[in-house]
Order: C-alpha cells, then sequence, then structure tokens
C-alpha cells in the first residue's frame, strides 16, 4: 500500500510522520547515531530494546546507518556526483 503522505512526512522530517513506536525508535537511534556518534550512551539502546530489537537486531541497525554515513562521506569528500539516468524516475 502506497502512503504518499509518510513518503513526504520521512523526506521532510521523519518526526512529523506518522510511525510505529518501533519505527520511531529506528528512526531516532538511525538520526542520533549519524548527527552525533560521539554523543551515543548506552541508554539509547534501551527504547530499541523496547521495541523489540535484540543484540543482533541493534547490531544489523548500528552497521546499515554507519555503513551509509560511511559511503555519504567517501562519495561527498570525493565529489562524486549522481548520474542524470540515476535521478530519472
Amino acid at each position: 500500500m502506497k502512503k504518499p503522505e509518510l513518503v513526504e512526512a520521512l523526506k521532510n522530517d521523519y518526526r512529523a510522520a506518522e510511525l510505529t513506536p518501533r519505527q520511531r525508535a529506528l528512526l531516532d537511534y538511525a538520526d542520533k547515531l549519524t548527527r552525533e556518534p560521539w554523543a551515543m550512551v548506552e541508554a539509547d539502546l534501551s527504547p530499541l530494546r523496547e521495541a523489540g530489537l535484540d543484540d543482533r537486531g541493534i547490531l544489523d541497525l548500528n552497521q546499515a546507518v554507519a555503513y551509509f554515513a560511511y559511503v555519504n562521506r567517501v562519495a561527498d569528500g570525493l565529489g562524486v556526483v549522481i548520474d542524470k539516468y540515476a535521478l530519472e524516475k
């Protein structure tokens, strides 16, 4: 089921989107890890555990977020631009 309102809210600010508590916990963690990785503390894992993630789920989330941050920084640092065909719908 397509939800264009949700897509727009996620693109603009996920905090304004209608999300489940689990989705909110995942995105809050991803946001903090992306913006302030030095500020991460053990308490940041509590909402993830409350949302049903186990250690493996938290590790998977952490690695996915960290990998995207890494790849974006490499691309930005090298001045990589997106090819026109990749932007076409």
